[in-house]
């Protein structure tokens, strides 16, 4: 059997994206001379095979995964009954500041948007596992410090916050939306609020995902 084939099936039978140490790992349990420049190789002809194909081979922040190409989104987006439930212009501005202020505290953040941040907007971050608590600021009170996760990466379909665009790019909140492209564009920002309302949430995707073009966040 192929190499290429036993690493389409690890990739695609994972539930979350598989780093080039896991699939090294999993293949030296019975090839104990394989070599990741092996392995690197053939998930390059992998990917290249799926060219002309409706899901691709791409790496994100955790490793390699298979998911629907962007074009192919809008469609598979009509296999769920329910459209997807709608974030919040304070959930996106929150979670925009964190991915390009990080590490930051919620006073901070409280300070860049000039008003009070909703316990429930952190929490829901939290919930999803797309920041978590790095540290604790030296001043009086210790405020906790946030950033963003490898989890955030994966959603937003990032390698690195290196592919975050440069904040100049960045105009308001339609353009964060737009850019995020949260569940294939069809999230939107509530308007005119001035306080922090409850966020929406949504259910997780497999891994063989719908590509987000999460390619930004704030001004």
């Amino acid at each position: 059997m192929k190499l290429r084939h036993i690493l389409e099936a690890l990739i695609m039978a994972s539930a979350k994206p598989l780093s080039l140490d896991r699939l090294t790992e999993l293949l030296r349990e019975e090839w104990t001379d394989m070599e990741r420049i092996e392995i690197q190789e053939a998930i390059q002809d992998l990917q290249a095979s799926y060219q002309d194909h409706a899901l691709e081979l791409t790496e994100v922040a955790g490793g390699y995964r298979f998911q629907v190409r962007t074009a192919m989104a809008h469609w598979v987006a009509r296999l769920h009954e329910e459209k997807p439930q709608k974030y919040s212009r304070a959930l996106l501005e929150t979670l925009a500041i964190i991915a390009y202020r990080q590490p930051i505290t919620r006073g901070d953040i409280e300070d860049i948007r000039g008003v009070a941040v909703n316990s429930q907007i952190v929490r829901t971050l939290q919930e999803r596992d797309w920041i978590r608590v790095v540290g604790h600021k030296e001043v009086p009170g210790r405020p906790a410090l946030l950033a963003t996760t490898r989890q955030f990466l994966d959603y937003f379909n990032l390698k690195s916050l290196d592919q975050l665009p440069p904040l100049a790019d960045l105009q308001d909140i339609e353009s964060i939306e737009k850019m995020l492209d949260l569940q294939g564009g069809e999230a939107t920002a509530r308007e005119g609020q001035d306080t922090d309302p409850d966020p929406a949430e949504k259910s997780d995707s497999n891994n063989v995902a719908p590509s987000e073009n999460a390619s930004t966040l704030i001004h």
